[in-house]
């Protein structure tokens, strides 16, 4: 790296390298990655007999479709030499483990498990070892889809799920709503840290500047929270008054819906990569007849914006346990309260129904 000390006009590249490096050693949250539904991948992304090796929850995973339509979510190493089942050069479909039927085909010595982790058969081999024969030998995750997106759930301690996804009529292409249009990105940060934004309310206006500082009311009830917020949107015509909708299904379920320039929903789906990287994806659909509604596409233009707008500050901001707070600032302390419920404390879980 070059020495920025008494530069006259400075190196660019220089300047970014030593903007990263002194990034480098910025404590990490204390909180761990928080358990429920987190969506993998969009569902049309993972056509029947494909697989993909992903990595979510500091794990290497691989993800396939059966023939049948069935979408699978294993631990991506082979019990048998430990080859990853989602790299590997299959001619009749490249990379990735081969799907035959119900079953996936390690890339390694081919030997094929069905959905539930069992080996069900070794090609060069006269019979299946007993210590494997009839049981599961690679975790097999829960999975759900829903909203056009494939979810599964995490919990450390590998509790089974404790409620459902909602089905969201909004999210699916029909007579009334439009396709999705998707944006996604990683953000360098513990997930609790985006959630925040929601109950932080003078954020909007120092950041996305906003008209003003919104009214944001707000039901927390178990595993979900609800939100109602009320809002006024900059417009080519001047100030036009709006509310705004928050809906929350745990940690890595959220919708947003926009009304009064238009009918606007968005799906927001966080995914943990690990504690300190989240993998964001926004899913956008509106009322047919709005697409073209210059209004509407200026308002999925603005909310891509700001996300845009946050990341930097996620990127680099602290985690404040005790944050010093004043009376504009919102629920903050509420949220972190009602978030909390969805770190495991190390003993038995407890349901969130």
């Amino acid at each position: 790296m070059s020495l920025l000390t008494g530069s006259s006009g400075g190196d660019a590249s220089a300047h970014s390298e030593y903007r990263q490096l002194i990034t480098l050693d910025r404590p990490a949250a204390p909180m761990p990655m928080p358990f429920g539904w987190y969506c993998v991948l969009y569902s049309d992304e993972l056509p029947p007999k494909s697989s993909m090796p992903l990595k979510y929850f500091d794990t290497d995973l691989v993800l396939f479709r059966t023939e049948s339509g069935r979408a699978v979510l294993f631990d991506a190493y082979c019990p048998h030499l430990g080859a990853h089942l989602g790299y590997g050069i299959h001619e009749e479909v490249g990379h990735g483990a081969r799907v035959e039927g119900e079953t996936i085909v390690c890339p390694f010595h081919a030997w094929r498990f069905n959905v539930a982790g069992e080996v069900v058969e070794i090609p060069y081999a006269e019979k299946i070892p007993p210590k494997v024969r009839g049981k599961r030998c690679i975790r097999s995750w829960s999975v759900q889809e829903a909203n056009g997106a494939i979810y599964t759930w995490y919990h450390p301690q590998r509790v089974e799920p404790m409620w459902e996804v909602p089905d969201h009529p909004e999210a699916s292409s029909d007579e009334q709503w439009g396709d999705q249009q998707r944006y996604e990105g990683l953000v360098r940060t513990h997930i609790q840290e985006m959630a925040e934004n929601s109950a932080d309310m003078a954020h909007f206006r120092f950041v996305h500047r906003t008209a003003d500082i919104p009214r944001w009311d707000v039901n927390y009830d178990k595993h979900h929270s609800n939100g109602d917020q009320k809002m006024r949107f900059q417009t080519p015509k001047g100030v036009a008054e709006g509310s705004v909708l928050t809906y929350a299904n745990g940690p890595g379920h959220t919708t947003t819906r926009f009304s009064g320039l238009c009918e606007t929903f968005l799906l927001g789906l966080p995914t943990p990569v690990d504690a300190s990287m989240v993998h964001m994806r926004f899913a956008f659909t509106q009322q047919r007849g709005d697409e073209e509604n210059p209004l509407a596409q200026a308002l999925i233009k603005n909310l891509v914006s700001q996300f845009d707008e946050d990341k930097p500050i996620w990127d680099h901001k602290l985690y404040r346990p005790a944050p010093l707070l004043c009376d504009g600032d919102g629920p903050i302390m509420r949220f972190r309260k009602w978030y909390s419920q969805f770190y495991d404390n190390g003993e038995p879980a407890q349901t969130a129904n």
